[in-house]
């Protein structure tokens, strides 16, 4: 299963984040049955996990974690939330 965000990909603005959003939306459609968290209530959950210890996965990437958070934060939270314990 591929990833809705591209490893490199920078979302910087809210049509691109709305772009994200889709893809992330069209992959569920397609694929919600793999996902580790595809129920809301599970996604959610994961997505707060995730969250919290988001700096140990920026320092295991090799990326600064923006200190103000940006769209590109987001993203990944989101497509992590799909896998993410």
């Amino acid at each position: 299963m591929t990833s809705p965000l591209a490893p490199d990909e920078h979302i910087d603005d809210r049509e691109a984040f709305g772009a994200f959003l889709a893809r992330l939306r069209a992959d569920h459609a397609a694929n919600g049955r793999q996902w580790e968290n595809a129920t809301l209530d599970d996604f959610l959950e994961a997505l707060e996990a995730w969250v919290a210890s988001s700096p140990g996965w920026y320092r295991n990437v090799g990326h600064e974690l923006p200190p103000e958070g940006d769209w590109t934060f987001f993203a990944r939270a989101l497509t992590a939330a799909r896998i993410y314990e």
